[in-house]
């Protein structure tokens, strides 16, 4: 099934190039060409094919990492993105499937398919006929200042819906409400709700956050100031300036593909994010 592989990893845990230089080795062995990423394969003791991630076009890319990790790697990755096997050396690792003591036992079951594919929604960003990357967790808009109130009306399918007066403002896929969203005081969604999310990041009014259907087309239109910065699941980010400012945020065509094997979402989200408290349930 898969004749390629992309290898990401963080660059500031020695175990995690330890890691990397490991699955280089076994991939090789059963056959696989190699990639890393160019930044990683410099770190490598092994020899292989080094890419940016802009141009790694494989069958599978594994990450090893946390959350941050396989974010960068899903807003960089030619579209449309390859399966991801994640290996969790985060803090959290909530995207993450497999534990470092697992990633060998998890690739054999990749490549005799013993997988299933979880499909991510994706959220397209546009604003002044600039096309963002597509974020998998949020479109974080604030202003180019920090602790500078933005001021903006949301419409939805291009009727007002209401106004606003708040530091930021985000709008979160299912995967990206367990993340930024969730600390801000925003819902998380099910997987299987075909929605996303709009949270205020400390509102001056009341103004809880709100669930559209995902086929909503939701403009920001920005009253002032007229100049704003956006962020893309916290790794890509742009100043926008304009007289006359409106992002608007749709469900992107692409999505982002994790290979899961027995855990499910709320599985991870009772041992890795909410309830993780040590009790039993």
């Amino acid at each position: 099934m898969f004749k390629s592989a992309g290898l990401v990893a963080r660059f500031d845990k020695r175990e995690a190039i330890k890691l990397a230089e490991d699955l280089d080795n076994y991939l090789k062995t059963q056959g696989l060409e190699v990639y890393a990423e160019n930044t990683l394969a410099e770190k490598m003791k092994t020899k292989e094919t080094a890419v940016t991630l802009e141009k790694m076009r494989t069958d599978l890319v594994i990450t090893i990492g946390g959350d941050g990790t396989i974010l960068r790697t899903c807003v960089s990755l030619p579209k449309p993105e390859p399966p991801i096997l994640a290996v969790n050396m985060g803090v959290r690792g909530f995207l993450a499937e497999v534990e470092p003591k697992q990633a060998l036992t998890a690739v054999d079951k990749c490549l005799k398919g013993e997988f299933t594919i979880e499909k991510c929604m994706k959220l397209s960003a546009t604003a002044d006929h600039i096309k963002f990357p597509d974020a998998l967790n949020e479109v974080f808009v604030s202003t180019d200042v920090p602790a500078k109130i933005l001021y903006a009306r949301i419409l939805k399918n291009g009727e007002p819906i209401l106004n606003c007066q708040a530091d930021g403002l985000m709008v979160a896929t299912q995967t990206g409400s367990t993340g930024y969203s969730l600390s801000a005081g925003g819902p998380v969604l099910d997987p299987d709700v075909d929605a996303f999310v709009l949270t205020p990041v400390c509102a001056l009014s009341v103004f809880h956050p709100i669930v559209f259907p995902a086929e909503s087309n939701l403009t920001i239109e920005v009253v002032r100031p007229k100049k704003i910065l956006v962020v893309i699941d916290g790794h890509h980010r742009r100043i926008v300036s304009s007289k006359f400012l409106s992002l608007t945020i749709t469900r992107s065509k692409y999505e982002t593909s994790f290979i899961r094997f027995r855990e499910n979402f709320y599985h991870r989200l009772k041992s890795r994010l909410l309830f993780a408290s040590g009790g039993k349930a």
